[in-house]
């Protein structure tokens, strides 16, 4: 969610670009917005929609505002009135994104997927790959989180064949991984993680890169390929530890302590758990120690 929300932040800049002027409230509301700045943002969208009630930049940041106030309807209307004042395809994509994203926030799921299938249609007109690409990620999340596996990962296929870059192929990759995981095709599933791991380890972040070693190494050991598992998993780990990335370091524990149970080595398996333990309670991280509980319940 924060990785779209922030690649919806920069969509809304590329916007105001695209715009012959913008009042400074309504810029002001949105960079207050993206700042988390909800009562600046807010008294900024009154400011400029006082002065001009059809300032259809501050109606923009007013739906993003409402919608985070789970007031969908208003939000809504405020995208709507938006719509009204927006004359090409580049300006209409992004309200049709920013009214799936709306809705999908209010999990009304088919309106949301209905506006990113709009979003696409703009997009293409507009010739904007970019949001194309973001819209079908959308869907396939959607469907994802809704269980129909086939359909999301129809939806990720097409974004892969838009993705423009590396960082791009190593999320599409480790999308497509996750749902043939969840279609359990294991062999596809590893196929695509590895095709991630390589895309985080060469463009992306260092979460990312962490997140998606894991993820190998958890699918390596679902196909019963212990050595790599165990080998991936054990470089990430002192990775992380040399980083300072506790919670990567504790989440690979916990997937190396798996492999070690259908090893057949318990008494690891237990060191590895009581290591993520104590990274958690170290850190003070609750939500960390609930996962690591969660993972291991039913391990031993």
């Amino acid at each position: 969610m924060k990785l779209q929300i922030t690649l919806t932040s920069i969509f809304i800049s590329l916007f105001f670009n695209n715009v012959y002027a913008i009042s400074s409230d309504a810029a002001d509301c949105n960079k207050a917005y993206e700042r988390g700045n909800v009562a600046t943002a807010t008294a900024s969208a009154k400011k400029a929609l006082g002065i001009d009630k059809n300032d259809r930049d501050a109606l923009i940041c007013q739906g993003r505002l409402l919608s985070a106030k789970d007031d969908l309807n208003g939000a809504i209307a405020a995208f709507k009135a938006a719509d009204t004042f927006s004359t090409d395809a580049f300006d209409k994509t992004v309200i049709a994104l920013v009214m799936g994203h709306a809705y999908k926030a209010a999990k009304q799921f088919p309106q949301a997927i209905s506006s990113y299938q709009q979003t696409i249609q703009f997009a293409q007109a507009a010739k904007h790959k970019g949001l194309e690409r973001m819209s079908h990620v959308a869907i396939g999340d959607i469907y994802l989180e809704g269980k129909q596996y086939t359909l999301a990962l129809e939806a990720f296929m097409f974004a892969n064949k838009l993705d423009a870059n590396d960082n791009e192929r190593g999320e599409s990759y480790e999308r497509i991984a996750l749902t043939h995981h969840e279609l359990n095709q294991h062999d596809l599933a590893l196929e695509h993680q590895l095709k991630a791991y390589f895309m985080h380890e060469k463009a992306g972040t260092l979460d990312q890169y962490a997140h998606s070693s894991i993820e190998l190494g958890r699918y390596y050991a679902i196909v019963k390929n212990y050595t790599s598992a165990e080998k991936i998993l054990n470089k990430i780990i002192n990775f992380a530890k040399a980083q300072g990335g506790a919670y990567f370091e504790a989440k690979g524990s916990c997937v190396l302590a798996q492999v070690k149970v259908a090893m057949g080595d318990v008494s690891s398996a237990k060191d590895l758990v009581a290591h993520a333990k104590s990274i958690a309670k170290t850190t003070n991280d609750k939500a960390l120690y609930e996962e690591i509980n969660q993972d291991t319940q039913h391990l031993f």
